[in-house]
């Protein structure tokens, strides 16, 4: 009896390892194809990868993107044929136990150098979609100092700016 318990967890335990396995295959996949979207100017299949609510955070402090707004901000650089290039060079995913929900972050090798991006998926009629994207610039921290000096006046004219608007 106590072969079969064992047998039955180990089991059950494989299952779930390899449903979390496929899950995430599913969801790499989706991130793939969709920085490969965007680095080939496919609009339509960079957009579909989103859901209609889905938000993309840029790496300016102004960047909020909803998705109309962010559909009519991109459709030039699109329709150039010249949209942006990420390639993910490690990404770390994390699952719901319903595995409705994902949540990942990517170290991205970009025309900006290493970038982070972070977000979270949805599943939508069965399908992965990007829900939220943070896109971030990885700075060094030896090099922090010197980038508040480079953003200092701007952030602050933003600073007051927002807090006017308190």
């Amino acid at each position: 009896m106590k072969h079969k318990i064992i047998l039955l967890t180990l089991f059950m335990a494989s299952i779930t390892f390899y449903g979390q396995n496929s899950e995430k295959q599913k969801i790499n996949e989706v991130l793939d194809s969709w920085h490969l979207a965007a680095a080939n100017a496919d609009f339509d299949a960079y957009f579909d990868k989103m859901t209609d609510d889905g938000v993309f955070l840029g790496t300016d402090a102004m960047e909020n993107w909803q998705n109309e707004e962010f559909r009519t901000f991109s459709k030039p650089y699109f329709d150039k044929g010249k949209a942006w290039s990420f390639t993910s060079v490690q990404r770390n995913i994390y699952l719901n136990e319903s595995k409705t929900f994902a949540w990942f972050d990517e170290l991205l090798d970009t025309q900006m150098k290493i970038c982070r991006g972070s977000g979270v998926l949805k599943k939508v009629n069965g399908q992965w979609k990007i829900a939220h994207y943070v896109l971030s610039i990885a700075v060094p921290n030896e090099n922090v100092a010197e980038l508040i000096q480079i953003k200092e006046e701007k952030d602050n004219e933003l600073l007051q700016e927002l807090k006017k608007k308190q």
